[in-house]
């Protein structure tokens, strides 16, 4: 690409519908839901003339709080076209967390599923509005949160105070053409569009706030790098309220003008099912899917013929599943993406013309139009070649700031334009990266600085470990010690013992585990991350670590 796309979410929908009216867009393989780029446009006039009529106007915000049903991608073009900011809301989140998010985002609407796993939504809103019983909707005032107005209800059920999906269609039938329009043409490109919070893995999530410029031209250029096009047919199970499924996935395939075969929640047959069924030629995940997806009975079965590229990340990629990914999967051109939320997400990529060594080693070079460099985190001077240091990135795709936090917004974001992202990296002569853990993950045992993610990949390549996690742990002689929670393979009887004398043959001794437990799984936020403050906790309590820990934080 020459230079950036200056276009907004809804002009670009309208610009793909016209060039490819009959190519699938959005279509799911368990449910009656296939459209082609028209049909779905037309879906999205109807659904953004429908919240018009709710009163949603330019910079509004929608909030949308469910799995990745087809309402879901409904919502965010909708959104779009009238101006209003769609807020994404984490499927997991429970009364406590939708409380704070609702109230911090001044949400206007909400739409929301009836709730996923142990989360009742449904309950939540009527405990958090308690003035939604026996009222019809959009006809209650909440003493809670005033800003709230609406709340849309997917699925069949119906609820005291609450519009249901298929009356939002009918509303929309009220509004005319040419109001939608005017809407349409009153949103500039340079617009907050989205707004992600970020995990909350310490602290109160903040509310990212991303433009049509940011999403739509990160999204491109991911695309670019796995050279997509109309040809491409993309499962997507990355749940959308993050940035891997609305612009690693969502907005490379739509500025592709691909299709995206959706999945509503990941589960392994399911997956595989729509794999097979739709003939994907692309798919995204963090690698606890792909490690699932190949330990499932169903996988044998699969046909990954039409299978090329794809996307791992959200996590640390182990080398040992890359390489089994592009060998079993039929994945070749498997790229991986290093980002965070507050650059919405991309700055650096592997491309399909990379070799397999620096598609397993590297998260790639920097994307275009962006700046990246590693600095050193005390000085700020710029890392030599090798030197590990914070990396940092700058251009179009940085944030315009977390909404009302200007304090926190000057902390991550220079003066001069540059995103403190957390991470610490290296880069080599060529410029290309690697991460090697966050700032705050890295183990400091006794003055030695000690990367896990070195340990990690170390174990991935015993037979018996299907997974692992490295963390540091309170240790009043050393400060630190290390701590590994394995998943081991289904039939394996990997000791303690035995996990230790493996790493003892292959690493420096400090860098050894003190402490190695098994674990079935691992504490998750809904995107997929490891939480490791929650393994740490967990460490703290059961090796009754509490003593060294209070030392540590005195």
């Amino acid at each position: 690409m020459d230079k950036l796309w200056e276009i907004t979410l809804g002009d670009l929908l309208d610009y793909q519908a016209e060039r490819f009216p009959d190519q699938d867009c959005v279509v799911y393989n368990d449910r009656p839901f296939r459209t082609t780029y028209r049909e779905f446009r037309d879906l999205v006039n109807l659904t953004a003339k429908g919240l018009m009529r709710l009163g949603v106007g330019k910079g509004d915000h929608v909030s949308m709080w469910g799995t990745n049903v087809p309402e879901w991608q409904l919502a965010l073009w909708a959104a779009a076209k009238i101006g209003a900011v769609l807020v994404t809301v984490n499927t997991a989140y429970k009364v406590f967390e939708a409380e704070y998010l609702l109230r911090q985002s001044d949400t206007h609407t909400l739409v929301m599923t009836e709730g996923y796993k142990d989360s009742d939504y449904v309950s939540i809103m009527n405990d958090l509005v308690p003035e939604l019983e026996g009222a019809e909707p959009g006809c209650w005032e909440s003493d809670g949160l005033p800003r709230l107005k609406n709340i849309v209800i997917c699925g069949g059920g119906r609820h005291d105070g609450m519009l249901n999906w298929e009356s939002l269609a009918e509303l929309g039938r009220e509004v005319g053409d040419e109001a939608l329009e005017a809407a349409q043409r009153a949103c500039s490109f340079g617009d907050v569009v989205n707004m992600q919070y970020t995990s909350g893995t310490t602290g109160f999530p903040k509310g990212v706030m991303l433009t049509h410029l940011n999403i739509v031209n990160n999204g491109l250029t991911i695309g670019d790098c796995m050279k997509f096009s109309p040809a491409d047919r993309l499962c997507l199970t990355v749940p959308l309220f993050h940035c891997f499924g609305l612009v690693l996935a969502t907005m490379a395939s739509i500025t592709h003008a691909g299709a995206l075969c959706m999945v509503e929640a990941f589960s392994p047959a399911a997956v595989l099912k729509t794999i097979h069924e739709e003939k994907c030629t692309a798919f995204h995940g963090v690698p606890t899917m792909f490690i699932a997806m190949m330990e499932h009975p169903d996988f044998p079965a699969t046909d990954f013929s039409h299978m090329r590229t794809g996307i791992m990340a959200g996590s640390p990629c182990p080398v040992k599943v890359m390489r089994q990914v592009v060998e079993r999967m039929n994945m070749p051109e498997i790229t991986i993406v290093y980002g965070l939320t507050e650059a919405s997400p991309g700055c650096t990529q592997t491309t399909t013309d990379d070799s397999l060594e620096l598609r397993v080693s590297t998260v790639g070079r920097n994307l275009p139009f962006i700046e990246t460099k590693v600095v050193d985190p005390e000085t700020g001077e710029i890392c030599p070649p090798g030197v590990p240091g914070e990396f940092m990135a700058r251009g179009y795709n940085i944030m315009k700031g977390y909404y009302k936090m200007p304090e926190a917004t000057a902390a991550a974001i220079t003066p001069d334009g540059w995103l403190h992202s957390g991470d610490l990296a290296t880069v080599d002569e060529k410029g290309y990266y690697k991460i090697t853990g966050r700032i705050k993950d890295m183990i400091i045992r006794g003055g030695e600085n000690i990367y896990p993610k070195e340990i990690e990949e170390c174990l991935y390549t015993h037979p018996d470990v299907q997974d692992v996690q490295v963390i540091g742990v309170p240790s009043e002689a050393y400060g630190e010690e290390v701590m590994a929670y394995i998943i081991r393979k289904p039939g394996a009887d990997l000791s303690e013992d035995e996990a230790r004398e493996y790493l003892r043959q292959r690493i420096a001794r400090h860098k050894v585990p003190k402490y190695v437990a098994y674990i079935e799984e691992f504490p998750m936020t809904a995107s997929g991350k490891i939480q490791k403050f929650k393994l740490r906790d967990m460490a703290v309590r059961d090796l009754k670590l509490q003593d060294a820990a209070n030392v540590e934080t005195a």
